[in-house]
Order: structure tokens, then C-alpha cells, then sequence
């Protein structure tokens, strides 16, 4: 459990009035579901599972304002997490465990079904492991001929601004797992999608050595927390 000291400038609540307030909001949400609730509320939700007895309202929205909007706060590094007071190891470890169910409800649409024809998927999907890091990852998405997932890796993991990426160790990869066609995918932790120089040059460069030994590179895709670019959708290869 958390420790209980209330802090945050607030006076201690009374039992009766918190018990009250965690009822009506779970009832809220069983009756209409999250897009009933601010997100502060639905925050709160998640606290209150490892801060029993203590108003978490005032944690909710403080995590919020600092970190922009609920997935950012299940997003956020852990470390940047112990920065805020009253915020223990136990409700971080919930955080990452929302953040990774979340990532495997979404992952499994993508593996039941050809990732072409179930895009939207794929980008949600991408969104729930990528948007909101604090470092660009690129990842690549190797698919069978009948274009459904074999395997999702993380190929390398850069720096706020950068990932180095070896195209032919990209398709080394891709022929070891016997993969016929690829999706790139990196992010941009500034939250802008739009695709640098060095972007569009690496996925031509993947895929004139990809092309050249049968493998398909059906796109390459930026995810960032304000949208998504597509680099095929753009015409940039």
C-alpha cells in the first residue's frame, strides 16, 4: 500500500465522503463507461487499488497537469513517476500493468487478423506501445505471406531525437524469420509525425535491398502522440 500522509495542500477527507465518492464514480463507470468519466476520474479508478484510504482526487489531476492526459501518465518512465509526491512503487507498478493490458488487447486484434486489412488495428496498436516514450524506438512488424503477424520487434532504441537504423540488418531479420513483406514503424517523441530527410532516405534505402530479394515494405509509419504518418500514404518511397 501507499503511504497514507495526505499531502497536496488538502485537509483529510472524511471516510464516509471518500467511501461515497468511489462508489458513485465506479458506478458511473460501470453504467457508462469511460467516455463518462474526465480523465482525472478515470485515473483515480486506477488509484484506487493501491491508495485505499486516501482522496486521490488531488493526485489524479496533479499527475494530469504534469504529464498532459492519461496515457501519458501510464506512459511515463518510471523514474519521472517517483518524481511526485505521494505516488509510491505499488500504484507505478498498477500504471504498468493497465499500460501493458492495454497493449495486449490491441496486440492480439493485430495477431488474429491480416494486418492489411485491419489498419486501424495496426495504428492502435502502435499508439498503445509507442506514442507516448520518452526515447524514439523503431520497430518492425515481419509478416507471412498472407500478411499476418509473425513477429513484432524492437530493433534498436535511441536517444529523444534519433535511432540508428541498419537496413541491412533489417532485412537479415526479416529472411531469418522467413518474412515476406515488413511494416516499419518508429516514433517521435516531440509529438510531431511528419517525417524527416533521414526518415524518407533509411526506409528507401530498406526498401531498394528489401525489394531486391523479394520482401515487401507495405509501409513505414511514424507514430507520435499528436497523430501518425504514413510514408506510403505520403509517397515518400
Amino acid at each position: 500500500m501507499e503511504n497514507e500522509n495526505i499531502g497536496f495542500g488538502e485537509a483529510t477527507p472524511d471516510p464516509s465522503q471518500m467511501r461515497g465518492h468511489r462508489s458513485r464514480l465506479k458506478a458511473r463507470f460501470m453504467k457508462n463507461g469511460a467516455s463518462a468519466l474526465a480523465e482525472y476520474e478515470l485515473l483515480e479508478l486506477v488509484l484506487f487499488r493501491s491508495i485505499p484510504r486516501r482522496d486521490t482526487k488531488p493526485l489524479a489531476k496533479q499527475l494530469i497537469n504534469v504529464f498532459g492526459s492519461f496515457a501519458e501518465v501510464l506512459a511515463a518512465p518510471p523514474e519521472r513517476l517517483q518524481e511526485i509526491k505521494g505516488l509510491g512503487q505499488s500504484t507505478i507498478t498498477d500504471f504498468q500493468i493497465v499500460k501493458a493490458s492495454a497493449e495486449a488487447l490491441v496486440s492480439g486484434e493485430v495477431r488474429e487478423k491480416p494486418l492489411l486489412g485491419s489498419w486501424s488495428s495496426v495504428i492502435d496498436y502502435c499508439r498503445a506501445a509507442m506514442a507516448f516514450e520518452d526515447k524514439e524506438q523503431f520497430r518492425i512488424l515481419f509478416l507471412d505471406k498472407k500478411n499476418k503477424l509473425i513477429k513484432d520487434e524492437v530493433q534498436q532504441v535511441g536517444t529523444v531525437d534519433h535511432t540508428p537504423v541498419y537496413p541491412r540488418e533489417v532485412v537479415k531479420r526479416a529472411l531469418e524469420l522467413s518474412a515476406t513483406a515488413i511494416i516499419l514503424i518508429h516514433n517521435h517523441p516531440s509529438g510531431d509525425p511528419t517525417p524527416s530527410q533521414a526518415d524518407i532516405e533509411m526506409t528507401k534505402t530498406i526498401n531498394e535491398i528489401a525489394s531486391s530479394l523479394g520482401i515487401t515494405v507495405h509501409d513505414h509509419i511514424i507514430i507520435a502522440k499528436d497523430g501518425h504518418a504514413s510514408l506510403k500514404g505520403l509517397k515518400l518511397f
